[in-house]
């Protein structure tokens, strides 16, 4: 196990996404390439998708950046992302809750 400190500069993302019915393979098929190629931008730091296992509709994705400024101002803007923009809005069954934290400490097993 290990434990991980952060610049304070770094910022977390929770965003927590409830869908249509019936829309939940859609949403993974629009947000897979996007974790797919953030994971290679050089401020990412992590990003992990959960599922509420009491309902299968309702989504959060935790992302961690190296800089709110980098996000704000060319992370969101980037074509990949483009795709899930445009597509999103149609999945959801209420507008998406985005909450901002500042890590403080992590701690992992690997």
């Amino acid at each position: 196990m290990h434990s991980a400190t952060y610049d304070p500069q770094t910022v977390t993302f929770v965003i927590t996404l409830l869908l249509k019915p019936g829309c939940e393979q859609a949403f993974l098929d629009l947000l897979a390439p996007v974790l797919d190629a953030m994971r290679h931008e050089p401020t990412f730091v992590d990003a992990v998708l959960h599922r509420d296992p009491e309902n299968p509709r309702r989504f959060m994705l935790y992302e961690t950046w190296a800089s709110l400024d980098d996000v704000v101002q060319v992370q969101m803007h980037r074509d990949y992302r483009q795709a899930y923009w445009d597509g999103l809005p149609a999945l959801l069954a209420e507008d998406r809750q985005v909450q901002v934290w500042q890590p403080m400490r992590g701690d992992f097993v690997r």
